[in-house]
């Protein structure tokens, strides 16, 4: 059956189609029936269940709860349970750990006011403080096209085509996807969305904007013994054992019931093409500092995902005709402070007051500009406008002098209201970072012992992640012979490293290597869209449900 004979979809009409469970997609969807209870809100979540790919840190800042919900404290259905009561930064060399004194530390890098918890577990309480103000909310549907009208205007999003086998064609169990219409569609997909990145090209979007940055972020959960937990402290840390020039670095948050959560973030402007950030959080625990907190320990929990870092001026235009961008889709993350929930919900929310307003004008499908105007003198704005050079800085001088200069421009900026660095420029998106291999020795790290450190299978086993077998890579490479002579013959096939789930492989067969897409292991981190050196790989949403099953991440 060709596409042209394909039975036609059929639609359904709302006032707001939102694309995305997390934070951004649910706090607005929340405003919006806050607003108007007659509103007719629906969101769509390509994950199985909601939080289902959701994965942060995460010490949350309460500043975007406190709006949407006040009196979440108050509520004993909520996950957040856990306040942070010890705050500490380190700088870590290969024997020791320097702890860097709270004074010293910019006033907004203090987290004590913020709590620790499972985001994901916070998105499903979130769906169901939705549900009950009357959203609809359709997990296991992945927005797999956006729909425009005769004005080329967003009208909405279609679901994708279930049931579709590898070799493209229906299959006895396929079913045509759904048109989901809208007055207003407003795309929360997380950082690296794929239909943002369409939206982005179409409307030029990026056009006054500086180049998006992205880092990778790798988490696990472990339950440790009780004598060893500290509940409510937090640790930071960069340094070992990333190298001077690449930047970086770890979480190790205790919260609830002896539970730890330990991560290390990468940024995915790194040089080296054997590098491999799975392989240095892995190393990351062995150090001495930290490895007792997991002797005799259990892992739980394992996931990997793209986190925006261009801050604010990387930041899109989020408005155009029929819809805009909420949350991490255009990049809200304070990058020193490791934190973007509370910007994710306070975007979704001021994008709802402003899409409440033009309906109530009885406006559809035009741009509600307003929201772009707004949200640089909105506390989101505000907050990424005083760090918005620590990452640049961090780029273009290394981790000692760059971090030290992104503190010092944050007390600027906090004391006197400015910058002496004006805003800084990030150089190139990160797919032009790489150098050749040439350049670079390979790596040898060390084997997994299978009690501290683990190999990429095992860890991807316990993130849950189960696709359809029989349908079409959701991977796609553009031009498998610019693979070949460059991905592999001049970068040495970083993919098989800079991937944390083991997707791509190349298998040595003789003198023609073979470039291997394990997608069934895919985690959905979109890590492959941003770093590939020739942008050769693109993501799309395999079939809706497919992906990571995380449970508390």
């Amino acid at each position: 059956m060709s596409t042209e004979e394909l039975p036609p979809r059929e639609s359904m009409e709302f006032d707001v189609v939102i694309v995305g469970a997390g934070p951004s997609g649910l706090a607005a969807a929340i405003r919006l029936k806050q607003l108007n209870a007659d509103l007719n809100v629906v969101v769509v979540e390509k994950g199985s269940e909601v939080g289902a790919h959701i994965l942060s840190g995460a010490v949350i800042d309460p500043a975007g709860l406190d709006k949407l919900v006040p009196d979440w404290r108050e509520d004993s259905d909520c996950p957040l349970k856990t306040q942070v009561k010890d705050d500490r930064f380190y700088w870590m060399t290969g024997g020791g750990a320097i702890r860097l004194p709270n004074f010293v530390m910019p006033p907004l890098m203090d987290n004590h006011h913020c709590y620790i918890g499972s985001l994901g577990n916070v998105c499903r309480w979130l769906a169901r403080k939705a549900e009950a103000l009357g959203v609809e909310i359709y997990p296991g549907f992945a927005a797999a096209e956006v729909l425009y009208d005769e004005q080329g205007a967003v009208k909405g999003i279609a679901t994708g085509d279930m049931g579709i086998g590898k070799d493209g064609k229906p299959k006895d169990s396929f079913t045509r996807g759904m048109e989901l219409l809208g007055k207003y569609t407003l795309f929360a997909e997380g950082a690296r969305g794929s239909l943002t990145k369409q939206l982005i090209n179409k409307f030029a979007l990026d056009a006054n904007s500086e180049p998006s940055k992205f880092g990778i972020g790798l988490k696990e959960v472990w339950q440790i013994d009780s004598a060893k937990h500290q509940k409510g402290l937090i640790q930071h840390s960069f340094g070992w054992p990333l190298d001077l020039k690449t930047g970086g670095g770890s979480f190790l948050y205790h919260y609830d019931d002896n539970l730890v959560a330990v991560g290390f973030v990468v940024h995915l402007n790194y040089d080296d093409p054997y590098l491999s950030p799975f392989d240095e959080f892995q190393r990351f625990k062995t150090h001495p500092s930290i490895r007792g907190t997991f002797e005799g320990a259990k892992r739980l929990a394992y996931g990997a995902r793209a986190i925006t870092e261009g801050g604010y001026q990387s930041v899109p235009k989020l408005s155009f005709p029929g819809g805009a961008l909420i949350g991490c889709a255009a990049g809200f993350v304070n990058v020193p402070r490791i934190k973007g929930v509370h910007n994710a919900m306070g975007t979704g929310m001021l994008a709802a007051e402003h899409v409440a307003a033009a309906i109530a004008a009885d406006r559809a499908n035009d741009e509600v500009v307003e929201y772009e105007n707004a949200w640089r003198s909105s506390s989101v704005g505000k907050d990424l406008f005083l760090v918005r050079n620590v990452k640049p800085l961090w780029s273009k001088f290394g981790t000692v002098i760059g971090v030290a200069l992104g503190g010092f421009d944050m007390w600027c900026n906090t004391l006197f209201g400015g910058s002496l660095f004006g805003t800084q420029s990030h150089a190139k998106p990160d797919r032009a970072t790489l150098d050749p291999a040439k350049n670079h020795a390979p790596r040898n790290y060390p084997k997994p012992d299978g009690k501290i450190t683990f190999d990429k299978l095992s860890s991807v086993f316990l993130s849950n992640t189960n696709h359809e077998e029989d349908q079409p890579v959701h991977l796609k490479v553009t031009d498998m012979n610019l693979q070949k002579t460059s991905e592999h013959d001049v970068y040495a096939g970083p993919s098989n490293r800079y991937c944390p789930a083991g997707v791509y492989e190349w298998v040595e067969e003789g003198a023609s290597p073979r470039f291997q897409i394990n997608a069934q292991n895919c985690v959905h981190c979109k890590t492959c869209d941003v770093k590939d050196p020739n942008g050769n790989i693109t993501w799309v949403p395999p079939e809706g449900g497919g992906g990571p099953n995380y449970e508390a991440m």
